[in-house]
């Protein structure tokens, strides 16, 4: 029998040899041959060799603790072996970044997969207003790697030092090192009103020099739960180099 039809061939798999890669906008492809990666739990959907995962969790005691209590974090699994590892995210759009001894604060649920040269932790945010919000709390990504990172649709990279900078927290992806981060509260207002809030919402405030990465959904999970517009609880915010 013989199948006709160009699927086989519209979607082969690409032919790159990089550490990461996309395979299409969804999926990301990762070179074993360069080390362990680390990669979300759970997000492994396919490879070819000899593949191994190890769960880790929260990624030790220490972060286990800080994720109990912050109810920030991200569940991660160690890759080790040889072969073509491919990963992804509910079909989110997958975001290739590389780190040249630089860092990023991200929300953990946007975290996909990073070298293991990565160092990660999590860190409370210090701006003014986040006592107010219950204390925020981010994943700091920092070192000489690759960093793959989900999105809900295409995001915009917004300079900071271009123009006063603000963002909702729902939507909020990520920042690099030297944007600074403060919460502003906007009480009332047509747009609280009409969501139904409480007439309080939190709105993020960007400064110093760098990006902020915003995407165009209003999904951003904080805390391990969907935040709704004016939560106090948990929440998006880091702290990188502190």
């Amino acid at each position: 029998m013989t199948i006709h039809g160009s699927l086989f061939h519209d979607f082969q798999e690409n032919a790159s040899q990089d550490p990461f890669s996309l395979q299409g906008k969804k999926l990301l492809k990762i070179q074993m041959g360069y080390g362990p990666v680390w990669a979300k739990t759970g997000s492994m959907v396919a490879y070819q060799g000899d593949v191994h995962f190890e769960n880790k969790g929260a990624g030790g005691l220490g972060k286990m603790l800080k994720s109990a209590v912050t109810g920030e974090g991200v569940d991660m699994m160690q890759c080790t072996g040889q072969g073509e590892l491919f990963v992804a995210d509910n079909a989110a759009e997958v975001q290739i970044l590389y780190l040249e001894n630089d860092a990023l604060s991200i929300n953990g649920n946007n975290v996909l997969a990073f070298s293991s040269s990565i160092e990660w932790d999590i860190h409370r945010v210090q701006a003014r207003g986040a006592a107010m919000a219950g204390g925020l709390y981010n994943v700091a990504l920092r070192g000489t790697g690759y960093v793959a990172i989900t999105t809900e649709g295409e995001p915009v990279a917004l300079d900071v030092a271009s123009a006063p900078t603000f963002g909702d927290a729902q939507a909020v992806v990520l920042w690099t090192a030297g944007v600074t981060m403060d919460i502003r509260v906007d009480t009332g207002g047509l747009r609280s009103m009409v969501r139904g809030g409480s007439g309080e919402t939190f709105q993020m405030a960007f400064g110093g020099q760098g990006y902020v990465l915003v995407q165009p959904s209003e999904t951003v999970i904080r805390g391990g739960t969907q935040a709704s517009s004016g939560s106090r609880s948990g929440g998006l915010g880091g702290l990188l180099g502190g």
